[in-house]
């Protein structure tokens, strides 16, 4: 046989994938011959793709190669759309060979063929990719696509995998039971933990099969095809498998002790130590929390524990491993405690300066009459089992503001021009709040032009008085009915409306879920809210912030802006030039996008599989598309919003917190789109330690002020919210948490998103 096929001057491979073990067989016998890949479905006359072998540039993967003449191929996305170079899609070939449909069946015909642009197109169902060079790359079959556990998965991207082992020469994997994913492999000579381990160095976790299982040779069809419906089943008896479903208990004081920490941080009663976090509902503030919560618990010294470390091990049994290489049980207890340090004046926190600054000089011109950091949050009632009362509900106002002194906290400058706070409970503290009933009509319109009105009203805030909170009642005007409720000026009915107006210099949305807790347990109890001496408020939070030593945040943040001009702008195609003074009107232009469900999970479900928080992904799209934007500026540098609760301490406090931070990206033109991802997450995870260093500090050391540091100016935002995880109950009364319609348009930054 050698002796006939060292004669072939040229040799075609056809119907299976080509392999890269069969093209080194066959070069090695066949020195002189040009050896083809031909492939293509017999809906197109068999052969429409073609590719001269070389294995010096083509590597391990061989492409299916380029159309022949007359043949079109187009990889496309699932909207139907050309897929971009290097990117996945549905592979669709037109052409002179292309069948005419299906005999008698022309519901299957309807779903292969498909007109574009007038021409033709079968759908092959097989994934394909196309490089720089315009080459095919095969990427499995579309349908093929699995969920297991909530992550997406392609099976086709874990075959390639085992291929690359050099004893494989064919493999296949498979769902079963919807619990495990099982590889078949065709081997003669290889070892189970072998194909593991080579897995566990190239594949994501849930990416690696529960059972290898290994045969000489596969089964095949009469088309010589590998028969999957005649691939043994596989008999889980024979491995030690851990049931996704099965609760592992901690196993050590340590794992006692994460496992009490994560049920309390992510409000869960029982958590198995092998349960990825990201399958609760984890992100990027929790683990912050858990942090944090770490190196009070444990005592750890600074830089023996990384964020980024917690992200890539998200298991309580990770995590405690983790910890047990960096423990240290000699230093004091309580010393990294923040406690009360029952104080009523002090300087303001970073982010009330930063806000206070704002609010007093750079939207002092604002002449739309609109309060630049007013907060409000409104509720309508939905259903009703009880009643409100709106002399009750005034007493739950003030019982919550009387517990969180940051409600009543006035800013001021001192005689020596310093930014103060004063929390002192004051004899006429309530009466530095508004509380007010508004009879209105039906009339949706007359509703939001009400609101507009108060949340451009002047007077709505004084922060040197402590005014920083009101609350307004709506009433609608109802027709006369059999109901008692209509008979009591007291009582509020349904589709009335409570509107909160809080200021930001003491507010944030991670508030809001306190803030609404406490009001209603205060409605609920009719009594005071019990006050606790000793517990952190905001105005120690203040303190503590002043104190901490944060050489190690300063010296990360001097090396991550080295050789950034931060007074370039950038690039940005605008219709008019930005002021040259620090004031800004507020006025903007806004546009809001409504992404369909599709487009929604397929965002979900690629953040899952890569391991990555919706902010993260996010922010990588964000720059993508301000790469182009900016016709290939690899260097940018924007802002983005930190929420900053990064001890356990802060969680359940109400207060401004949240931070703005410079996030710099050296991007890489050459880049996919994977690896842009890779390369912010690492970027994100890095700023993530070293968040809570304010930016009033970050540009005293570059010698800036804010005026002229322009990458503020470009900022990035992702807010997640649940459905009814702010909605209020009062007394068996659901008030749901309503978007405000305003027809002015705000903003506090030339860009947005």
């Amino acid at each position: 046989m050698h002796f006939i096929l060292k004669y072939l001057r040229s040799l075609c491979t056809g119907g299976e994938r080509c392999s890269f073990n069969l093209i080194q067989l066959l070069e090695s016998t066949t020195k002189n011959c040009h050896i083809w890949n031909l492939c293509g479905p017999a809906e197109t006359t068999l052969q429409s793709i073609f590719h001269q072998v070389n294995l010096i540039n083509d590597g391990q993967s061989i492409p299916l190669g380029k159309p022949l003449p007359n043949y079109r191929c187009i990889p496309q996305d699932s909207f139907d759309q050309p897929q971009n170079v290097h990117s996945d899609g549905e592979l669709l070939v037109s052409g002179v060979g292309i069948f005419a449909g299906y005999l008698n069946r022309d519901d299957l015909t309807a779903k292969a063929l498909v007109q574009i642009d007038n021409q033709l197109y079968y759908r092959t169902g097989d994934l394909a990719q196309m490089d720089n060079n315009g080459l095919l790359h095969y990427k499995g079959r579309k349908d093929h696509q699995i969920k297991l556990h909530g992550q997406r998965i392609e099976l086709g991207e874990i075959e390639q995998c085992l291929l690359k082992v050099p004893s494989i020469s064919a493999s296949v994997v498979m769902k079963w039971n919807d619990d495990h994913l099982v590889a078949y492999v065709q081997s003669s000579d290889i070892d189970h933990n072998v194909l593991r381990q080579h897995c566990q160095s190239h594949l994501p976790p849930h990416m690696i099969p529960s059972l290898f299982i290994i045969l000489n040779k596969f089964p095949l069809n009469a088309n010589s095809k590998i028969d999957r419906k005649r691939l043994p089943p596989p008999d889980f008896s024979s491995i030690h498998l851990t049931n996704h479903n099965e609760l592992l208990l901690p196993m050590n004081e340590t794992e006692i002790i994460i496992h009490q920490i994560w049920c309390d941080v992510l409000k869960q009663k029982q958590i198995s130590t092998k349960t990825n976090i990201f399958t609760l509902g984890g992100h990027s503030l929790l683990i912050m929390q858990l942090f944090h919560r770490y190196k009070t618990e444990f005592h750890l010294k600074p830089n023996t524990l990384s964020i980024a470390d917690l992200f890539q091990h998200p298991t309580i049994t990770h995590h405690a491993q983790l910890i047990h290489q960096n423990i240290n049980i000699t230093q004091n207890k309580d010393r990294d405690h923040w406690y009360s340090l029952h104080i009523n004046h002090a300087l303001v926190s970073y982010a009330q300066e930063r806000i206070f600054l704002d609010d007093q000089i750079r939207f002092s011109s604002t002449h739309n009459n609109t309060n630049m950091y007013v907060i409000p949050l409104i509720y309508q009632i939905s259903s009703m089992n009880g009643s409100i009362s709106i002399s009750q509900l005034k007493r739950a106002f003030e019982f919550t503001i009387s517990k969180h002194s940051i409600l009543r906290t006035a800013l001021y400058l001192d005689t020596n021009g310093v930014i103060m706070q004063d929390a002192s409970l004051l004899s006429n503290a309530f009466e530095t709040h508004t509380f007010s009933v508004i009879n209105i009509s039906n009339e949706e319109h007359e509703k939001n032009e009400i609101v507009k009105k108060i949340l451009s009203q002047s007077d709505l805030f004084d922060l040197s008085k402590g005014h920083v909170i009101n609350c307004h009642i709506l009433r609608r005007h109802h027709q006369p009915n059999h109901s008692i409720i209509q008979n009591n000026n007291d009582l509020l009915t349904k589709d009335d409306l409570i509107l909160f107006t809080i200021h930001h210099a003491c507010f944030d949305g991670t508030s809001t879920p306190v803030y609404i807790r406490d009001l209603s347990l205060a409605y609920q109890s009719n009594d005071p809210l019990p006050i606790d001496d000793n517990s952190l408020q905001y105005i120690d939070y203040s303190i503590h912030e002043h104190i901490m030593d944060m050489t190690l945040s300063q010296q990360f943040w001097l090396l991550e802006l080295n050789g950034y001009d931060v007074t370039r702008q950038l690039s940005l195609p605008v219709d008019r030039q930005r002021a040259s003074t620090d004031q800004r009107s507020g006025l903007a232009s806004s546009a809001q996008i409504d992404f369909g469900g599709e487009i929604c999970a397929s965002f979900l479900n690629y953040a899952s599989s890569h391991h990555l928080t919706m902010f993260q992904l996010g922010l990588s799209i964000f720059y993508v598309f301000l790469f182009k934007l900016t016709y290939g500026d690899s260097d940018l540098c924007i802002s983005a919003i930190n929420a900053n609760r990064y001890r356990h301490e802060l969680v359940n406090m109400i207060g401004m917190f949240v931070s703005t931070l410079p996030h710099r990206m050296q991007l890489n033109s050459h880049w996919s789109f994977d690896e842009v991802v890779k390369y912010v997450q690492e970027k994100c995870l890095s700023i993530l330690g070293h968040s809570h260093y304010p930016l009033q500090r970050i540009l005293s050391d570059l010698h800036l002020t804010q005026s002229n540091v322009l990458f503020l100016e470009t900022m990035f935002d992702f807010i997640t919210t649940s459905k009814d995880i702010h909605d209020l109950y009062l007394n068996g009364v659901n008030l749901e948490q309503i978007l405000l319609e305003q027809s002015a348009e705000v903003a506090k930054f030339d860009f947005s998103m």
